[in-house]
């Protein structure tokens, strides 16, 4: 799944990608948002870790990862 996070006066969102649940990816985020002075830490599918201070972050995204398409369609 990818989470995209926005930072506060920046132009460009942080994406990870994580093979963690929606739930759990959640419930990580509201722990983190308890303090305003807290740290959001993730682990992505690479074992690479991000940490976004919480006072900082604009908005969460929990979604799906995006799939690309390999290939060609025939259209009719």
């Amino acid at each position: 799944m990818e989470i995209k996070i926005g930072v506060a006066d920046s132009p460009h969102d942080l994406t990870v990608s994580t093979s963690d649940s929606p739930e759990q990816v959640e419930a990580l985020v509201l722990e983190a948002m308890r303090d305003a002075q807290g740290m959001l830490t993730l682990i992505d599918d690479k074992g690479r870790r991000y940490m976004v201070p919480t006072s900082r972050i604009a908005y969460v995204e929990i979604g799906p990862a995006d799939t690309r398409r390999i290939g060609f369609a025939v259209g009719g």
